[in-house]
């Protein structure tokens, strides 16, 4: 087995150095610094493991059930803290496929299950989203996709990149399509909490004894760099199965990772952090709308959720091109070509970020790019 790289890491190994002076399609909030944390920590914390449980911190899985709105329904047991959500995704695919198992899954989306899978040697199954039906999952075509052979079904919700949410009816759906063959559906929560239009869906780990929830700290809470995300799934013999895979891997969490993460969702903190999460991000969603609006040519379907969405850019426009140039010279502006979900008439657009990404910035400088290749 070999893990081929995907375009959208290639990507951001090839920039890495760049140094842009803004970026247009940030990810995650603003991120917190450390001395945000600091009273809340005991300078006489040791550096070993927790020593106390190999799921993780007790405390901090009972908040991952609180934030996921699982008390009551699923137990501590249910849940795994992981390196990020990447990791937990991980370990679910790579216990769960095997070769010639098919996982359908979505695009445009979070390619890394399309990545492991085809590295195993499952079966990939694609379902496209449609921008003209403003990238909602059709869950018809999913139905259709899943047979007998299908062995998992990966989704995110909110989706990444596009925004798009399922409702909770259309979660249950999904739930009766993958328990028709009994298929697992793992579903990626990463932006969870981040609704502007609609609630948030329940979590399918709640939903369905196959159902598998995964989420992080980095992008509601800013805080990627911690790398502590949790898997949730009511079937004991998968969350075993997940900790003898990591035992093989990263073997146990950072206890720093889980000691801040543990502070970061204490009910009270959680509360006033996604409130300020949400209350930022929709400024600069409304920022967004209406320089989308202000573009000839540029057009794209506003997130329901989270922090990015995919805009489809003028005719002409290929986003390989147009994302190198914007990072040179006198531009020195990030963003994501939408070559890495697939799209390559599109770029990623972001919300997320805080000041320190230059949001305004950016944008102006985008703008720029775009009528100055018009006149080429």
């Amino acid at each position: 087995m070999k893990v081929k790289i995907h375009t959208l890491f290639q990507y951001l190994l090839e920039t890495t150095d760049a140094a842009p002076e803004a970026i247009v399609g940030f990810s995650l909030s603003g991120s917190p610094v450390l001395g945000d944390y600091l009273d809340d920590l005991d300078p006489n914390q040791s550096l070993d493991w927790n020593g106390r449980d190999f799921r993780g911190l007790p405390e901090l899985r009972d908040h991952v059930l609180a934030q996921a709105g699982l008390n009551g329904i699923c137990t501590p047991q249910d849940v795994l803290i992981t390196a990020g959500a990447a990791e937990a995704n991980y370990l679910a695919i790579m216990q769960l496929l095997q070769p010639g198992d098919e996982i359908v899954i979505e695009t445009p989306g979070w390619p890394q299950a399309e990545v492991l899978a085809k590295a195993i040697g499952a079966t990939v199954v694609k379902v496209t989203r449609r921008e003209t039906d403003n990238w909602h999952l059709p869950l018809d075509r999913v139905a259709d996709a899943v047979t007998d052979r299908t062995k998992m079904i990966f989704i995110t919700n909110p989706n990444n990149p596009t925004g798009d949410l399922l409702t909770a009816d259309e979660m249950r759906a999904l739930v009766r399509v993958a328990d028709k063959v009994g298929a697992w559906l793992l579903v990626d929560e990463v932006y969870a909490g981040l609704e502007w239009d609609g609630p948030r869906a329940p979590s399918v780990a709640g939903m369905y004894a196959r159902g598998i929830t995964t989420g992080s700290v980095s992008k509601a809470l800013g805080l990627q760099g911690l790398r502590t995300g949790w898997l949730i799934c009511p079937d004991p013999e998968l969350v075993m199965d997940a900790v003898i895979l990591r035992e093989n891997s990263s073997e146990i969490m950072n206890i720093m990772g889980e000691v801040i993460a543990e502070v970061a969702l204490r009910p009270d903190r959680y509360a006033a952090s996604m409130d300020k999460a949400r209350s930022e991000g929709a400024a600069n969603l409304a920022q967004m709308n209406a320089w989308v609006d202000a573009q000839n040519g540029l057009s794209w379907v506003p997130p329901r959720a989270g922090l990015i969405g995919l805009a489809h850019l003028p005719d002409g426009i290929d986003s390989d091109a147009f994302a190198k140039v914007l990072l040179g010279e006198p531009y020195r502006t990030f963003l994501l070509p939408g070559s890495a979900y697939d799209q390559p008439n599109h770029i990623r657009l972001g919300v997320g970020g805080g000041a320190s990404v230059n949001l305004g910035k950016g944008l102006d400088r985008v703008a720029q790019a775009l009528r100055d290749w018009s006149k080429t």
